[in-house]
């Protein structure tokens, strides 16, 4: 389970998570969910063209996942910004589907492109998703009082001179920029899940900013690594561990919450009483 080709689906799974779920934060409290199904989604399209000419996949997928962050994030100024992600995902699925159809390698490439390769990752990929990752994490740590501010507070940001366009800009660069890393390993389709499903649990269970990431990030690594040694054991699709475990922390999150909530009622009722 920790030599050989799994080696470098540890290595490459670990850092994935650490992005997935420090971004994947921003993602839920931001509300971008649709964008962060997006983005991936116009990747996958820039992967089958970048194949279908002879060119690097990462070039292609960085391309495409950029020109979807920004046509997203110029378009929604001047609309809704759910009808403007929609035509932009519907544009990116007709694109990839044109470039597959011309391709010889059409069920292959689908399947690596939506689903990762993650147990097939070779070493040469790994620099480049260490890079890509390293450069997501801090763009978010530069951005993190910009996007907190626009997140809770946007008339205070917008007060204080924080334009909330360019931080929404912004950050859509960055989610661009870990689609490109992580799309090639774990699909188009499963960073989504990852992005959203960890995050989303760690807010269950705090309400502490610094806290909810560092949960998310834990939370993350506890669910790739279970998918990665559930997948070895019973050689089953990784992808389908990471969508059933993340929806397993959502659920666990949620029954946590609202235990709590409960707990603080009856605290408040009692104290209420007490007083009387």
């Amino acid at each position: 389970m920790f030599s050989g080709f799994m080696t470098n689906a540890w290595e490459v799974g670990t850092i994935v998570a650490i992005v997935a779920g420090v971004v994947g934060f921003f993602v839920v409290l931001r509300g971008s969910a649709f964008p962060a199904h997006a983005i991936p989604n116009g990747a996958f399209a820039g992967a089958a063209g970048a194949n279908l000419i002879g060119i690097n996949p990462l070039v292609g997928l960085g391309v495409f996942s950029l020109l979807a962050a920004l046509g997203i994030g110029s378009l929604s100024r001047r609309g809704r910004a759910d009808v403007v992600t929609a035509l932009v995902l519907f544009m990116m699925l007709a694109l990839g589907a044109a470039f597959l159809s011309q391709s010889t390698e059409y069920e292959p490439q689908i399947f690596s492109l939506l689903f990762g390769e993650i147990l097939g990752v070779s070493s040469s990929k790994i620099l480049p998703v260490v890079v890509l990752g390293l450069v997501s994490v801090v763009a978010v740590g530069v951005l993190y009082r910009r996007l907190m501010l626009n997140s809770i507070a946007p008339e205070i940001a917008t007060a204080r001179g924080i334009q909330p366009h360019r931080t929404d800009m912004a950050f859509l660069v960055v989610l661009a920029c870990a689609t490109t890393m992580t799309v090639p390993v774990v699909g188009a389709l499963l960073i989504f899940t990852l992005m959203i499903g960890p995050p989303a649990a760690a807010r269950c269970f705090t309400d502490r900013p610094g806290v909810a990431i560092a949960g998310s990030v834990v939370i993350a690594l506890l669910t790739v690594w279970a998918a990665l040694a559930s997948s070895y054991e019973v050689n089953w699709p990784v992808g389908f561990f990471v969508g059933a475990f993340s929806a397993v922390w959502y659920g666990i999150g949620r029954i946590y919450a609202r235990w709590r909530r409960t707990r603080v009622a009856k605290l408040v009722r009692s104290s209420a009483q007490s007083q009387i």
